[in-house]
């Protein structure tokens, strides 16, 4: 009993020492406005980002749609396959 007793004591003094400590404020320095002299050069620079995106997005966009057109071709192909496969179902049903 007395060694349980031992375990707690020395975890409640432990745990009210952790308690007690503050922690260590942080300092931070003011931030002061900076000033931009190179904006006309930063706004061309997006603009030409911006447009290369674009022309990159664009060409994605149509690519997918080719893939969209062909997964719509295969689609109809297999639409066709399942109605000629079920023709032949009811047909060797009746023979």
């Amino acid at each position: 009993m007395s060694g349980k007793a031992l375990i707690f004591a020395i975890t409640f003094a432990l745990a009210s020492t952790l308690a007690a400590q503050s922690p260590v404020p942080i300092i931070v320095p003011a931030m002061t406005p900076a000033t931009t002299t190179k904006a006309p050069a930063a706004a061309v620079e997006t603009d030409n980002s911006l447009s290369a995106a674009l022309k990159l997005l664009q060409e994605m966009k149509a690519a997918n749609d080719e893939i969209i057109a062909k997964q719509a071709a295969t689609l109809t192909q297999l639409d066709e396959l399942e109605k000629e496969a079920q023709q032949i179902r009811i047909y060797t049903k009746r023979s």
